[in-house]
């Protein structure tokens, strides 16, 4: 269907927004500065952002706040924003090619990953919120006859919404379709790595029919865009994914201005549990190379720590080994590739110097570790598995953020749990085991937000995703969601 040659084309002629969108307007950083956006493929210098600060986010804010409280938006009736919303849902898969492009060139992922799950992916989390809105109802409390007592769920206001680099496109679909669904107004920072399909993604919410003002993107570092909106007073609540070190800034920003909610999907460090009662030992290190090498390692619930029955230890690493040569990295731009670029230079030397410190540990290097030079860029690394490790290990406690897999053995269910939960960490599991009760015992037992059972890393809109401890609080996706985004409202009326 695609070609090499294709994505080549595309990618000579793409156009890249460079300024941020406020109040429905392209303007570039009140400033004037602006950070170089870079394809970690190749280098290339793709465009000068506009680096925004405290005055674009005052200005954003000022917009949103207008929106909300001035604006038709939350005032439309649930079917009418329905409406726009599943508008913009066909106008992003009418654009499928370009924000497919625009993320894999800006973060290095594969294109065809980004064509195939992320843009389709992304559109149908708008196109499943906007189905939910007339299907939603209120609730009336039981109280005495002389009373009525209603419970609504109202738009908090303006939210502040602080995206990641691995997902562009995705993580700002999961904020945005619950919280413009419910009628909020909303300022997006994307990751200063990856803001172009989010500043493309507005351009398309403006031609679906969104009022300016109620979606701002303001790009920016996150030391200036990102604080500024985690400070500002006009705020009301700040939705954030990212790492944890980042996600506790943010609640020191709300206890030091106004007291605004807080919503954090923060890192992982997720076990995968594999039982000598597995039957299909080779679907599961498919599925655990999947888990660890899909999207160059670089996801928050990535099954990072492997955890194997002693008595299949050997056998499982030698099916798990072949499996992961398939995850070779390669040029994103090419459909035959199935792991692309790291998003940086700085990613990439944080992954190498974990190589190097796991090694200087004593953990085994079983294969891969090495860094690769492809088209000029040597920002790629290739699927890497270290064996023999200790639970005391940074390998074992530390995200890394990268195709770098932690192998260690066990030689009972008790055993397994406990180095499962020995970690500050709480977003994912996953296990495998074909005795029913052991599997039924052993999710119960694992302390994360999602528990995989027979494969990895489940997801799907209708189910909520979050996890618990220093991964954060909150669900993302499913009509939990909407918690985040509104605020329940008690009205009394006393009858006469």
């Amino acid at each position: 269907m695609f070609e090499l040659s294709d994505w080549q084309r595309r990618a000579a002629t793409q156009r890249f927004i460079d300024q941020a969108l406020i109040g429905g307007r392209q303007r570039p950083a009140a400033s004037g500065a602006t950070f170089d956006a870079i394809d970690p493929a190749s280098n290339r210098l793709l465009a000068r952002v506009a680096a925004c600060d405290a005055a674009d986010v005052d200005a954003a804010v000022a917009a949103a706040r207008r929106a909300f409280d001035e604006g038709p938006w939350a005032r439309l009736a649930p079917v009418e924003r329905k409406r726009v919303l599943l508008r913009l849902a066909e106008l992003m898969l009418a654009h499928r090619e370009e924000l497919a492009l625009l993320d894999s060139l800006n973060m290095g992922k594969p294109v065809m990953d980004a064509w195939n799950i992320d843009v389709p992916g992304a559109a149908h989390v708008f196109a499943w919120y906007a189905e939910s809105l007339d299907k939603l109802y209120d609730q009336v409390a039981p109280t005495a006859q002389q009373t009525l007592a209603t419970i609504t769920r109202v738009p908090l206001g303006v939210i502040g919404a602080v995206v990641p680099w691995n997902f562009p496109l995705d993580m700002a679909a999961w904020k945005l379709a619950p919280a413009l669904a419910a009628g909020n107004s909303v300022v997006l920072k994307p990751a200063e790595q990856s803001p172009f399909s989010a500043l493309r993604l507005a351009e398309l919410a403006l031609e679906a029919g969104v009022p300016e003002g109620v979606l701002n993107v303001v790009p920016g570092l996150g030391e200036q865009a990102g604080k500024a909106l985690g400070l500002h007073p006009e705020v009301d609540a700040l939705v954030f994914t990212g790492s944890t070190e980042v996600g506790k800034y943010f609640m020191q920003y709300s206890a030091q201005s106004n007291l605004k909610q807080v919503w954090l999907e923060c890192g992982g460090k997720s076990p995968n549990l594999v039982f000598a009662d597995c039957r299909d030992l080779d679907l599961a290190a498919e599925k655990a190379a999947f888990g660890i090498f899909f999207n160059q390692g670089e996801v928050c619930s990535a099954n990072s720590r492997l955890l194997v029955e002693r008595s299949i230890h050997d056998e499982f690493v030698e099916r798990l080994l072949a499996k992961g040569r398939d995850w070779q990295p390669g040029d994103p731009l090419d459909p035959a590739s199935r792991a692309g670029a790291i998003v940086d230079r700085r990613q990439t030397a944080g992954i190498l110097a974990a190589i190097e410190r796991a090694q200087g540990e004593g953990a085994t290097l079983l294969g891969g570790g090495r860094q690769l030079t492809i088209n000029g860029s040597d920002n790629f690394i290739e699927p890497t598995l270290f064996g023999d490790v200790r639970p005391d290990m940074q390998l074992a406690r530390e995200e890394i953020f990268g195709p770098v897999l932690a192998i260690s053995a066990f030689d009972s269910e008790d055993e397994a749990i406990r180095l499962a939960n020995d970690s500050r960490y709480g977003l994912a599991a996953s296990l495998w085991s074909d005795d029913l009760h052991r599997a039924h015992r052993v999710a119960r037992r694992l302390n994360a937000g999602t528990v995989s059972v027979n494969t990895v890393d489940a997801l799907d809109v209708a189910v909520p995703f979050g996890g618990g401890k220093q991964s954060g609080f909150g669900r993302d996706l499913s009509l939990h969601s909407f918690d985040k985004y509104t605020q329940l409202k008690t009205t009394w009326f006393q009858l006469r």
